[in-house]
């Protein structure tokens, strides 16, 4: 009986494999292509998109509200005007006293939410009123109109075409 002992053959290694133990670049190659092919996959689907994510709503157009706000005078009023050198005075009590240069002009939407605000400018007076030039930026469109109000003088409406157009008008009267 021969000491020899049977051992299962090892076949002989290819002249272009690794060492034994060292098998790890082809699968890191691999996992590497995979996530360039990934990487590219989610950017092409993005780009054809719009470059929104899932959810994301669409910025709103948007443009300026120009138009004028015209303080009707009494006939007192308009004497002390043509008095003063026919300048916009402010009133110095009694309904619309804040209606002046520089009042704050809020822009509602049609469901009454702040969309947009703006200031009076210096007023332009006539024989019967001031008319107060205003421009209030940001305003969305797609509202079907739009409510105006200038400090505490409650709020006006404006109809969607007269904003867009910058013919916003919107007329106080004292009582």
């Amino acid at each position: 009986m021969s000491d020899v002992t049977d051992a299962p053959a090892v076949p002989p290694m290819p002249e272009n494999s690794p060492a034994p133990g060292r098998c790890w670049p082809r699968p890191l190659v691999t996992g590497l292509a995979g996530l360039a092919v990934g990487v590219a996959a989610v950017g092409l689907v993005w780009g054809l998109s719009g470059g929104t994510s899932p959810g994301a709503t669409k910025p709103v157009k948007t443009f300026t509200m120009k138009g004028h706000v015209k303080l009707v005078l009494s006939l007192h009023e308009a004497l002390q005007e043509l008095s003063q050198g026919g300048q916009c005075m402010p009133r110095h009590g009694g309904p619309y006293a804040d209606v002046q240069e520089g009042a704050t002009v809020t822009v509602y939407s049609a469901d009454g939410k702040v969309v947009a605000t703006g200031a009076l400018k210096q007023g332009v007076p006539s024989a019967t009123d001031c008319a107060f030039p205003f421009a209030a930026s940001g305003v969305p469109e797609g509202e079907k109109f739009y409510q105006v109000e200038v400090e505490q003088s409650g709020r006006k409406p404006v109809s969607a075409e007269q904003a867009r157009k910058g013919a916003a008008l919107i007329e106080l009267k004292p009582s």
